[in-house]
């Protein structure tokens, strides 16, 4: 181990790490040193441009800022001398000479007027800037004010954008007095390419930048002015940001990143300024039970008008309806009448309870989620070849590796946080492979982009590995020691040469085997990917293929190395570890194995359940239209938005003969429902989520549901009740506590634990441990300890363009919005920076096409057609569109394509044929 420093602060001998600066150890200690440019959090620099923070060392002329000097052996250092309080308190006054007086000033609870107290200052004997050198108020942005009078040139906001959260959009203009952070080429805020990822306003010291929501009409306002503070985990993607609620009047006045493992502080624009749909008109509150006189099912409902289709009801009638319609079917036709969709938005114990509910109360493992529209392959894959559905390694790990590969994925967008550490890395000097059909946002940063046709993802993955084999830049050792099949993946990839496989995948053979040389000779290098990958045919195909790299190359189980598929939804890990899968019990043991399922039916005090693998989200939707499933219980899920072939689904749920939904908005499925039942959104509750990082996070509630709306837990434990299953859980710490008897992930991980820690990583070896960051370095969790070679063929998509439709569809998210829209279109900041359903093409085929940015398209597949406002995007193929899909007014899942999978079973979203046509006076031009 590296010594340690010793030095005298204040008289008593201290020791220090290397590196760590004379700030650190004196706040170790105990005592805060003033400060304002530097900021105590994970990757800010120190700056020391203030000169808050002087402190005096003995036998130097000069007083050292203490934030960015570090000890060296033997030295004294003494913080409350005179000479550096009185330099300390002479810099505050010169600041504090231009503010805003504190009873005006943007944020009257800034961290300058703290340091100011802490100096001993209260008011400048120096006179203030001249007004017509102040600059104005830019209000220009939805979610922020740059109040720049209040500004004191410190650089936080300028590192929190250029070096934290690496955006590049403020730098400093202007010279001396008059030098103020700018955005882009000096545009005001809400024009410039701001992402909102609002790093700069929490980095802040002084009030000039600010959550809107936190000033009133005359641009004063207050951060310390809440009633209470609460920290959670951010209910949007996989990434598991932990944040601080800022609650006043029983309502979230502002979000605030705090230091979680997997996001050190920082947040993105939906975990700043997302909050807001909690409190959105729309929220349910009532139970509501479908009319007689009801004009249909399916139609879209007005939340401001749900009168003429349902009618409130109380919790108990509604409770009974729900339950006894399941009951009356069960009775007529045996409990495969009813099959189940769970959430991944909710916490780890309600999506146990509802695997429990359908397993115990009806006997069969008809219970899916959304796992099957986003990772399924990824985890086929993964356990097939692995052992473990999980990833190997935490994307943090990224700070270790030399290369890196991000492919099918856009976490830019996506996963915002994770795509942070992601740009450092570069930054830093690491080399980073871009892989994908979209020149995504990660492009600016590759080494290499490899923007490949798409599906072709097997035949430019097998030239990459065939050329590490050819050149023999595997590594021996590891495939000795740790894996099998290789010999006939060997055998495989000889007939995928570069130079073959150049025609089909698009990209030249040098550049394919200048990345295999790039990352086969790599120390340490990682492979990240998303829905790019997963959402094929041929998705568990393209994971084979990652994970055979990896392998050859000796990157996993190591620091710096391994396979992650980023997470798409807050828990859909966790919702996956906990069983909410049709063949897998928790943790994914098999439900066809006897002694796994007695013992679940032994926790559960139950008879045994069925040993066949339930049906698939896709599945049970086939099965209503066979007839075979006539009730559903639908949690927290939107399969009239989600699933592929939107016509096709919404006909099955129309033809249900008794829908139980139960949600926090009147969302499109819920316009289907016999039985809606109001549920508490996350903020609302407590309970654990795991991230893609396998951390398993506690959220807890910083307000209580709108009206007589229920956490979910508590709703699906009353309706187990209502079906005779006994349940008797006060409180969602006895659900986490039966988990853990049935989950050897949970080892050492306790309820108690994660309020006292906030966050444990699994695997856990010991009480102590906080988890492994990295798994699988002495072996896999297969028989014999071996990963395994799957070698992959080239598989076609399942419809290519032809005459008709001449064009590739794609879809995915935006930054600003997230899976259906249901909570992101409610959220004011998020719908007012992207209000409007809109697809992606390149100039060049707009041009082709006689069209203009903004003017309307109709996309057609061999489903259904919407209209929609087209973007130029250079980022797409000239061939290609790219739509989300979170807009219901032109849902891209109308046109998707529903074929599957053989062994993931999810659908192939990435890739359909489409025709686009220019829509002039509202008729498709010839």
């Amino acid at each position: 181990m590296t010594e340690t420093i010793t030095f005298t602060l204040d008289g008593d001998e201290v020791r220090a790490a290397p590196g760590e600066t004379i700030w650190e150890v004196a706040k170790r200690q105990g005592t805060l040193i003033p400060h304002l440019c530097h900021k105590d959090q994970k990757g800010y620099r120190p700056d020391g441009n203030c000169r808050a923070c002087m402190v005096e060392v003995e036998g130097e002329r000069v007083l050292a800022a203490s934030c960015c000097r570090t000890p060296s052996e033997g030295m004294v250092v003494k913080t409350g001398t005179p000479r550096a309080a009185k330099s300390r308190a002479l810099v505050m006054e010169l600041l504090l000479a231009d503010q805003p007086d504190r009873a005006t000033a943007h944020d009257r609870s800034a961290h300058l007027w703290d340091m100011a107290a802490a100096t001993g200052v209260a008011e400048s004997r120096f006179p203030a800037l001249e007004p017509a050198r102040v600059p104005l108020l830019d209000d220009s942005h939805v979610a922020m004010r740059v109040n720049l009078d209040a500004c004191i040139q410190c650089g936080l906001c300028v590192r929190a954008c250029r070096e934290v959260q690496v955006n590049d959009v403020i730098g400093m203009a202007g010279r001396g007095h008059d030098a103020y952070p700018v955005f882009d080429m000096a545009d005001p805020m809400g024009q410039s390419t701001c992402v909102a990822c609002g790093e700069c306003v929490q980095a802040c010291p002084t009030g000039a930048l600010m959550p809107a929501t936190v000033l009133d009409a005359d641009q004063v306002g207050d951060s310390a002015d809440i009633d209470r503070e609460v920290t959670s985990i951010c209910p949007f993607c996989g990434v598991g940001c932990q944040v601080s609620l800022k609650v006043k009047d029983d309502k979230v006045k502002y979000v605030e990143g705090i230091n979680g493992p997997a996001n050190e502080g920082r947040l993105c624009v939906k975990g700043r300024f997302g909050f807001d749909y909690i409190h959105h008109p729309h929220r349910l509150t009532k139970p509501l039970i479908r009319r007689d006189d009801a004009p249909g099912k399916g139609l879209n409902v007005d939340p401001a008008n749900w009168q003429a289709h349902f009618r409130e009801a109380t919790w108990d009638e509604a409770l009974d309806a729900a339950a006894g319609g399941w009951t009356a079917l069960t009775e007529r036709h045996g409990g495969r009448a009813i099959a189940g969709f769970g959430s991944a938005k909710c916490t780890n114990e309600e999506a146990y309870l509802f695997q429990k509910l359908i397993r115990q109360g009806f006997g069969h493992n008809n219970v899916d989620h959304c796992t099957r529209l986003c990772h399924a392959s990824s985890v086929a894959a993964l356990l097939e070849n692995v052992g473990s559905g999980a990833v190997t390694a935490t994307f943090n790990e990224i700070e270790h590796a030399d290369v890196a590969i991000v492919i099918g994925a856009n976490p830019v967008e996506n996963h915002p946080v994770a795509a942070t550490y992601f740009k450092q890395f570069t930054k830093r000097g690491g080399k980073l492979i871009v892989m994908d059909p979209r020149g995504v946002g990660l492009r600016r940063f590759a080494t290499h982009m490899l923007k490949f046709r798409p599906g072709a993802d097997v035949a430019m993955l097998n030239a990459i590995m065939a050329t590490i084999v050819e050149e023999e830049l595997y590594d021996r050792q590891y495939i000795a020691a740790y894996t099998e099949n290789w010999e006939a993946e060997r055998a495989h990839l000889a007939a995928f040469s570069p130079e073959k496989m150049a025609e089909v995948c698009g990209i030249p053979a040098e550049e394919l085997r200048a990345v295999a040389r790039e990352f086969a000779t790599a120390r340490a290098g990682m492979i990240f990917w998303g829905m790019g990958i997963s959402q094929h045919i041929h998705g568990t195909d393209n994971s084979r293929c990652l994970i055979s790299l990896a392998l050859m190359c000796g990157h996993v189980g190591r620091p710096g190395t391994g396979l992650h598929p980023l997470r798409g939804q807050n828990n859909v890990q966790g919702a996956s570890d906990a069983g909410l899968i049709p063949m897998f019990l928790p943790d994914y043991q098999t439900v066809t194995d006897d002694r796994i399922r007695g013992h679940f039916a032994k926790i559960w005090g139950a008879s045994d359940f069925s040993a066949e693998k339930g049906l698939t989200v896709t599945e049970i939707l086939d099965a209503v239209h066979a007839g075979q499933v006539r009730g559903m219980y639908i949690l927290g899920e939107n399969p009239a938005m989600s699933d592929p072939d939107l016509t096709h689904a919404r006909e099955a749920l129309a033809k249900l003969e008794h829908l139980v939904v139960q949600d926090i908005f009147l969302t499109e499925t819920a316009n289907y429902a016999d039985v809606i039942l109001p549920a508490s959104a996350f903020y609302e509750k407590d309970g654990t989520v795991t991230n893609t990082n396998r951390q398993v996070q506690i959220g807890r509630a910083a307000v209580a549901p709108p009206g007589e709306a229920r956490a979910d837990w508590a709703i699906t434990a009353a309706l187990a009740n209502r079906l005779g299953l006994n349940w008797s859980y006060a409180h969602p710490s006895e659900v986490f506590a039966e988990m853990k008897r049935g989950m050897p992930s949970l080892d050492n991980i306790t309820w108690e634990r994660l309020e006292r820690e906030g966050a444990v990583t699994y695997p856990s070896l010991s009480p102590e441990d906080p988890g492994q960051p990295i798994v699988f370095g002495s072996g896999f969790p297969r028989e014999g300890g071996r990963a395994r070679f799957t070698p992959a063929m080239v598989i076609p998509p399942a419809e290519l363009p032809d005459a008709d439709y001449p064009m590739i569809l794609t879809t995915g998210r935006q930054l600003e919005h997230w899976h259906t829209g249901s909570m992101t279109r409610r959220a004011t900041v998020l719908d007012a920076v992207e209000p409007e359903a809109n697809c992606s093409m390149h100039p060049a085929t707009l041009a082709r096409l006689g069209v203009e940015p903004g003017d309307p398209v109709r996309l057609t597949t061999r489903r259904g057609a919407i209209e929609i406002m087209a973007r130029a995007d250079r980022a797409i193929a000239e061939d290609m569109v790219f739509v989300p899909f979170a807009f219901v007014e032109a849902a891209a899942n109308i046109l998707t394509n529903p074929a599957l999978d053989p062994v993931g079973k999810i659908p192939e979203f990435k890739f359909a044929a489409v025709k686009v046509e220019k829509i002039k006076d509202n008729i498709a031009a010839e």
